[in-house]
């Protein structure tokens, strides 16, 4: 029985959950999703600082300038003055300094004669003029990185400053990958006359790492039983198995029958989208197993649909669908079939501002190059009318990782 792409989806989805947590250094954390909520071990800044270099003063005591003051010390960053201002008094402070007992304002420099026993000050400042109080970024138990977030730059700096040097994640998820056909070869071997560079196992290895998982790839299995099912075997202990090819109905499209002999417990095969109709879903033992269409362009959006949202189940992330926007269209499309259909297409804006998405004429399943080129993919519904430039569609962006800037 054909089922549509939300059921697939969901199905898939059910036969995930998250994966266990392990410790990394902080080091390690870029691009990892934390398993618990993250506090700090300390409040930033731990005590009142200066903001500029300039002078700790009473905020009274230059309330009519300009006005000298007696210079009794001074407090760097890293350091302090170990005293207490009194009436009269000022302490040089630089940007980062502790402010000393007594004071309650810095003078900046600029304002100052820069003097070294005395200094004379020309701007009045009022109490609490630039300094960061204790905790003015943030305090300590505060929880400031909560469970499920994809750690960015950003992050792994903030964790720094809270004084993290261990986060506890969830583990990558470990996806085999398995091609399969006479007909290709991998990258840079000789080619025969009727074989092509296998480009499936290779992309979808990179969206897999992209994504947050490590990919191992198994090979390339030849049409025959034996031996897509002796390579299917460095799959177990895994926590996905994708193959690619041999999905669709034909005396070549051996796979489900060599898992078959391996224990393979199928779901379902075939849903209906356009590209990708052959999509097989199942598990062998303990390993999930999806097997993908052939054609380049059909297996990774395949992938955009199902594989990226089974890692992110894995890895604790709250995204188990392909992100949907919407956008005008650029050119009119024709109407569309009984299946899903999800169109390569470029965005671009016309002169308001708004962003426009035009779809490649051809659309065929093999062409790997306008994939490339593609900014998205345009979702439209079974059966859905011809529909005019200028119109509102639904888009899927093709921008891959899961890491933000």
């Amino acid at each position: 029985m054909t089922i549509s792409v939300d059921q697939a989806r969901a199905r898939i989805i059910r036969a995930f959950s998250p994966l266990a947590p392990e410790q990394i250094g902080l080091e390690g954390a870029l691009g990892r999703v934390l398993a618990e909520d993250l506090a700090s071990r300390r409040s930033q800044p731990p005590v009142a600082v200066s903001a500029m270099d300039g002078y700790a003063v009473r905020a009274k005591d230059v309330a009519n300038v300009p006005v000298t003051l007696k210079v009794i010390g001074e407090a760097p960053a890293g350091a302090e003055f170990n005293g207490k201002i009194g009436a009269g008094e000022a302490v040089r402070i630089f940007t980062g300094g502790p402010v000393p007992d007594g004071a309650d304002a810095i003078v900046i420099q600029e304002n100052t004669d820069l003097g070294a026993e005395a200094v004379s000050v020309k701007e009045t400042v009022e109490a609490g003029a630039y300094i960061r109080e204790a905790g003015l970024d943030f305090k300590e138990h505060d929880v400031l990185l909560r469970k499920g977030r994809v750690m960015t730059a950003r992050d792994v700096g903030l964790a720094a400053a809270m004084n993290r040097p261990w986060l506890t994640v969830r583990r990558k998820p470990r996806v085999a990958i398995m091609a399969t056909g006479d007909e290709v070869v991998m990258p840079g071997e000789p080619l025969g006359p009727n074989q092509i560079a296998s480009s499936n196992a290779v992309a979808l290895a990179a969206i897999v790492s992209a994504d947050g998982g490590v990919p191992f790839n198994l090979g390339i299995a030849a049409d025959d039983v034996g031996a897509i099912g002796a390579l299917a075997e460095g799959a177990r202990g895994m926590d996905l198995l994708i193959t690619t090819g041999g999905a669709s109905v034909g005396d070549h499209d051996l796979v489900k029958k060599a898992l078959d002999d391996h224990g393979l417990e199928l779901d379902f095969w075939r849903i209906a989208m356009k590209p990708g109709k052959p999509l097989m879903f199942g598990r062998l033992g303990e390993t999930p197993m999806l097997g993908l269409p052939g054609n380049p362009v059909s297996a990774l959006v395949c992938t955009v649909l199902f594989v990226r949202p089974a890692l992110a189940v894995m890895l604790g992330i709250d995204r188990r669908e392909a992100p949907v926007k919407s956008a005008r269209l650029g050119k009119d499309v024709g109407k569309n079939g009984a299946r899903e259909e999800y169109m390569r297409a470029t965005l671009t804006q016309n002169d308001a501002g708004e962003q426009l998405v035009i779809p490649f004429d051809a659309q065929d399943s093999s062409m790997l190059a306008t994939l490339a080129l593609a900014d998205c993919l345009i979702k439209r519904p079974p059966h859905a009318p011809p529909a005019a430039a200028g119109e509102r569609v639904e888009i899927i962006p093709l921008a891959g990782g899961i890491v933000g800037i």
